[in-house]
């Protein structure tokens, strides 16, 4: 039996993500109200805010002398900008990365002493597909999720040898309640030049990826001669 240590567990991918692992698992489910966490036998529910690394500290440390240990922890609590990059104020940004990225990182630090003491445990950062290409109107939280991508492959490298694993997930537009109040926030400026980009709904993922990836391969080829040219003749 494992256990899970599960932020943003109160709704969306983290509610039903410990609904899942509590069919076989323990699983320590924190949010910053837990209240609404259904009760479960197996389960133990603790107030975090990620924004807070001694509570995420704290956090961990009762997860370890509920069960003993920590064997995956997903990192899931984090919220959505809709607005322009232009239109975003520098608090509006603050925040955001406040808690989808160093929130993500306090989360991290906490647990990672307990994994790797027991030399074993996958960490599960939740991006998204803005982490691999953006949108118009999502480009301040798509650069937090670009972010995770980069702690997350480098984490795969830095733990594998510890025996922990580090995966990052890229969900596309399932039917949570992301586009609710509590985890989207908008820009508090609206800009009427930006209404023919970013008003408008963003691609499938799937059709996103590849156009990226045909983007990328235009780029390749129309500066690839440039590219090369900044090289150094070998001995």
């Amino acid at each position: 039996m494992k256990t899970w240590f599960i932020t943003g567990a109160s709704r969306g991918f983290g509610a039903l993500i410990t609904e899942a692992a509590l069919a076989r698992d323990t699983v320590v489910a924190t949010a910053r109200d837990p209240s609404s966490i259904a009760d479960h036998p197996r389960l133990l529910k603790l107030p975090l805010d990620v924004t807070n690394e001694g509570q995420a500290r704290d956090a961990a440390a009762k997860a370890i002398e509920k069960f003993g240990r920590i064997d995956v922890l997903v990192n899931n609590a984090g919220y959505g900008l809709l607005g322009a990059v232009e239109e975003a104020s520098a608090i509006e940004v603050e925040r955001v990365f406040a808690t989808n990225v160093f929130g993500l990182l306090n989360v991290a630090r906490a647990v990672l002493p307990y994994m790797r003491s027991q030399h074993s445990g996958h960490i599960i950062n939740m991006s998204s597909i803005g982490g691999y290409a953006s949108s118009p109107g999502w480009g301040i939280y798509c650069a937090t999720k670009f972010a995770v991508e980069g702690i997350s492959e480098a984490l795969s490298s830095e733990l594998a040898p510890l025996g922990i694993h580090a995966t990052v997930v890229e969900p596309g537009y399932f039917r949570t309640d992301f586009l609710s109040a509590q985890s989207l926030s908008s820009t508090a400026v609206k800009i009427d030049d930006y209404s023919g980009t970013v008003r408008r709904y963003a691609s499938l993922p799937v059709a996103r990826i590849k156009e990226k990836h045909r983007d990328v391969e235009r780029e390749l080829d129309l500066w690839r001669e440039v590219s090369l040219s900044t090289d150094f003749a070998r001995a």
